[in-house]
């Protein structure tokens, strides 16, 4: 028996936080006929950021504030035009100064069936030092009191 890849363990851990829908758009396609695969890269950042945006966790004003350390996304099946995309965004655990976030892409048109999935490792950055830094407490109370919400329902 293999063990599962971490990505993969942080997933079982999740707490749904946002969910947009996205339109296709005709130039999001590529010569193959479905959506380029930087597209569900796009998607993704625009669901994180609208969500990040919600939460006040952009830069401070020292310059201080969240970046990608890494991207992933795994391809299902190939979205297309026409359609709509909905992009769910999961967080995982909070470390001392990173989170995860878990995506899925669902096509509108069949059922909201998993066409993708992704994430990504969001670090906090000092912008003087160009190194992590600790999460600020406000940022690491509004993740813990998510991920407490999920806690208690199940």
């Amino acid at each position: 028996m293999t063990q599962a890849p971490a990505t993969e363990t942080k997933v079982t851990e999740k707490k749904l936080v946002y969910t947009v829908t996205i339109p296709i758009r005709w130039g999001d396609m590529d010569a193959m006929g479905h959506v380029n695969n930087t597209v569900y890269f796009r998607f993704m950042e625009q669901a994180r950021i609208e969500w990040l945006s919600m939460l006040a966790c952009l830069p401070d004003e020292n310059g201080n504030g969240p970046v990608i350390v890494n991207a992933h996304c795994t391809f299902k099946k190939p979205l297309k035009y026409p359609d709509q995309v909905e992009v769910c965004t999961y967080i995982g655990t909070a470390g001392r100064s990173s989170f995860e976030t878990i995506q899925e892409m669902r096509s509108v048109n069949n059922n909201y069936a998993i066409y993708a999935e992704g994430g990504a490792k969001v670090v906090w950055v000092d912008a003087k030092t160009e190194k992590s830094a600790p999460l600020p407490d406000e940022i690491r109370q509004k993740l813990t009191e998510l991920k407490a919400e999920n806690k208690k329902k199940k």
